[in-house]
């Protein structure tokens, strides 16, 4: 895939193997897993792994995850971007768009995660020509939920996975259609 995207101050193209270790120090720490299951990676072949399905998805559906780079700097601070979720059922749905980002904590609460949604819920609609994306966010995550009402997606209901966490569903309808 040979996409690669601008923001203001963020550089969006596909994961690469070699985003393995920037990667693995992202989902090594707790704090970003707060809200995740609690499962921080434990080793970095868990970050290749991923990396080697957000490449698979490529090849089906002309859309996944992407490294998301500080323009300034060249570092990686995480992951946003479109998957099509055709894997499992999320609140009793499949086969939908689901927009989802992941940024390491140095990046956090500096509109990083603003900025890439906004991006990517644009272009979702307007290139991609998508009906809905739909985002799914833990409920006591009041950062991602803030950062998805701020950007225009409306919260649709409150739903427990299989172990009982409550977490939120949200849409955004394309308006061009």
């Amino acid at each position: 895939m040979n996409l690669k995207f601008e923001t203001e101050r963020l550089l969006l193209r596909p994961l690469e193997l070699s985003d393995g270790k920037a990667m693995f120090v992202m989902d090594a720490n707790p704090l970003v897993h707060q809200y995740l299951w609690n499962k921080p990676a434990k080793d970095i072949q868990e970050s290749i792994q991923v990396i080697e399905y957000v490449l698979r998805q490529y090849q089906e559906n002309n859309i996944g995850r992407f490294a998301t780079i500080l323009k300034d700097t060249g570092e990686f601070i995480g992951w946003t971007g479109i998957k099509f979720v055709n894997d499992h059922v999320e609140n009793g749905n499949t086969n939908f768009f689901d927009y989802g980002y992941r940024l390491n904590v140095p990046f956090w609460n500096k509109g990083y995660a603003t900025e890439a949604t906004q991006f990517w819920l644009d272009y979702g609609m307007n290139q991609m020509n998508i009906d809905a994306i739909n985002a799914y966010t833990h409920a006591q995550n009041v950062a991602s939920n803030r950062v998805l009402y701020k950007c225009g997606m409306e919260f649709r209901e409150d739903y427990p996975d299989p172990e009982g966490v409550l977490w939120k569903w949200w849409q955004i309808k394309n308006s061009n259609k």
